[in-house]
């Protein structure tokens, strides 16, 4: 299978420790693939280069299988390849300066501080649906009574 972009391969883009470990497909579609390739050009890409190296990839493309088995929501996008978590443990930029620069400069559906600290998240969540459908929602996860809560920062 050919990369999603200049700096994700297929396989960055699908692998999945739980789907090897419990036997679970996660092979996209063609539509899924063309949005996995659409997050890539707009969100990722512009992102590498303000980062100026390797950016991990914790999650990008989840069938809905794998994403039921690690509990994800039923209505996760990366399930449409529309989503990713990144986190910058290469030690280029913090997650913290991703967020914001995929805040000020980028065209994104959703933005997630991941949990972390105040001053810096434990990942970030990222989404691109498309130029003129994107909401630009920025939100901040938290653990609340053992729950995940989303609150609009």
């Amino acid at each position: 299978m050919k990369n999603i972009s200049s700096h994700i391969s297929y396989n960055e883009a699908t692998k999945s420790i739980t789907a090897i470990r419990k036997g679970i497909d996660n092979t996209p579609n063609e539509y899924q693939i063309s949005n996995m390739a659409a997050l890539a050009v707009n969100i990722f890409e512009p992102l590498r280069e303000f980062v100026g190296g390797p950016i991990a990839i914790n999650s990008m493309f989840r069938s809905k299988d794998l994403n039921s088995a690690i509990g994800g929501s039923s209505s996760s996008q990366h399930c449409q390849g529309r989503a990713m978590d990144v986190d910058d443990k290469y030690g280029h930029k913090t997650n913290a300066e991703m967020f914001k620069f995929i805040k000020d400069n980028l065209n994104f559906d959703q933005l997630i501080w991941e949990f972390g600290t105040d001053e810096n998240p434990d990942w970030v969540h990222v989404s691109y649906v498309s130029d003129d459908e994107n909401r630009g929602y920025v939100l901040k996860a938290e653990r609340v009574g053992g729950r995940t809560t989303y609150k609009h920062i």
